[in-house]
């Protein structure tokens, strides 16, 4: 008999075990700091910002220490707020969904506390969960469209971190329940830091996407965070998250169809390009055509399309910050985006008009025509040598970005 109890108290016992949720600790990503020192470093880099979008100044016309400032921000940010720069990120292709919570707090004067300050993508604002006492069970839900791109990483900036005093004053998150689609998922486990911190995941969203207007046909996904304990704030009950935002699959620009030369003369869908294939790139330096092996691809839903019409029939179809090769110089319909965002560093105004490098002639632009809507868009981010490639038989180039990280979603910003 005691043998039966015993048994059966293991079943049971592994059974509740199986059934537990996973817990998953943060990676503390970036400390963050918005004193008044780095408030200083960001209205000098403003100012210089200001200065090159102008064309008052250039790149090589900024001071030591300008350029410093920009070496420790990144390049890619118009805010010292920002948490998302203008390069390249998931945010390329994926939409910020829509956010609801299960309270908020009422706005005082010209602060509001609304759940979707946890997905605008900034710094200083945050949502405040509107109940009494410390929160627990409230929660923030992200609703997502069928094609958005799939999340493998979730990074939460928690508390109030607009200044340290409001970090401190409220609560912070300790630990937090997940749900996919109302199911649990896992309990996310946060450190008492002002700081980014991310949680690894298995990708959460719709993952068969081959046929595009199938994959919009399917149902909306969702995630849900519930306050499962706090840490207490020095002043006030209530609990702050600043943001909730994501990194993932399916993204990072030409559209789909553009033909790639590859490096024995063939051609290549961009879609169909995979890391480790050899495309033909063009060495300028030398004049020359060469293999070059891809060692990054990107995805991205973009808008701001354009299409460019050559005289001899081709088009393409790219972002306005794509640039393009003329035979002696780089060109983009956005030079100034270009040389912000990706190693170039002289671009000029791409126009009707212009010549551009082809692989066997140079053909004149007859047309560059301003696209309604987004499309889904591919590239290549980096080669193994050259920074160019073959698209529709036109020289164009690579798009990686200046400083690496910020396609990682680092902040860029000081590290304690």
């Amino acid at each position: 008999m005691k043998s039966i109890i015993y048994l059966f108290t293991l079943l049971i016992s592994g059974l509740t075990f199986s059934q537990e949720l996973r817990s998953l600790n943060s990676t503390v990503e970036r400390t963050l700091d918005f004193g008044p020192e780095v408030q200083k470093e960001w209205a000098i880099r403003e100012k210089a910002m200001e200065a090159m979008q102008s064309g008052a100044r250039s790149w090589e016309d900024l001071t030591t220490e300008e350029k410093a400032i920009f070496e420790k921000y990144g390049e890619v940010y118009e805010s010292m707020w920002d948490i998302i720069g203008g390069g390249c990120s998931w945010y390329c292709g994926a939409g910020l969904g829509k956010v609801t919570a299960s309270s908020y707090l009422k706005s005082q004067g010209d602060n509001n506390y609304n759940p979707s300050n946890t997905h605008d993508l900034s710094f200083k604002t945050a949502w405040v969960e509107g109940v009494a006492g410390l929160g627990i069970g409230e929660y923030l839900e992200y609703t997502f469209p069928p094609e958005n791109p799939r999340i493998n990483k979730i990074i939460i900036v928690n508390g109030y971190v607009k200044s340290k005093t409001a970090w401190e004053s409220n609560a912070r998150v300790k630990r937090l329940k997940l749900y996919v689609n109302d199911k649990p998922f896992a309990y996310l486990n946060l450190k008492d830091v002002m700081a980014e911190q991310s949680f690894s995941v298995s990708p959460i969203g719709h993952g068969d996407r081959e046929n595009w207007e199938n994959l919009k046909k399917k149902g909306d996904w969702k995630l849900r965070f519930e306050i499962v304990d706090v840490y207490k704030g020095t002043k006030y009950d209530d609990v702050a998250i600043t943001e909730i935002y994501f990194d993932g699959l399916d993204v990072h620009c030409l559209g789909k169809g553009t033909n790639i030369t590859m490096s024995d003369s063939s051609y290549k869908k961009i879609e169909d390009l995979k890391v480790g294939d050899f495309v033909l790139s063009y060495n300028n330096e030398i004049n020359l055509f060469e293999p070059s092996q891809i060692l990054e691809l990107a995805n991205p839903i973009h808008d701001q399309l354009i299409k460019i019409k050559l005289k001899e029939g081709t088009e393409l179809t790219a972002t306005a910050d794509h640039p393009f090769y003329d035979g002696k110089n780089w060109r983009s319909f956005n030079p100034v985006k270009t040389k912000l965002d990706y190693n170039f560093d002289n671009v000029l105004q791409l126009n009707p008009g212009d010549i551009l490098r082809t692989l066997h002639a140079e053909i004149e632009i007859i047309e560059i025509e301003a696209l309604e809507g987004a499309q889904e868009t591919f590239t290549i981010v980096k080669l193994e040598k050259n920074n160019s490639f073959i698209a529709n038989n036109v020289i164009v180039g690579t798009e990686e970005l200046r400083m690496p990280t910020i396609c990682r979603h680092n902040s860029g910003r000081q590290i304690k």
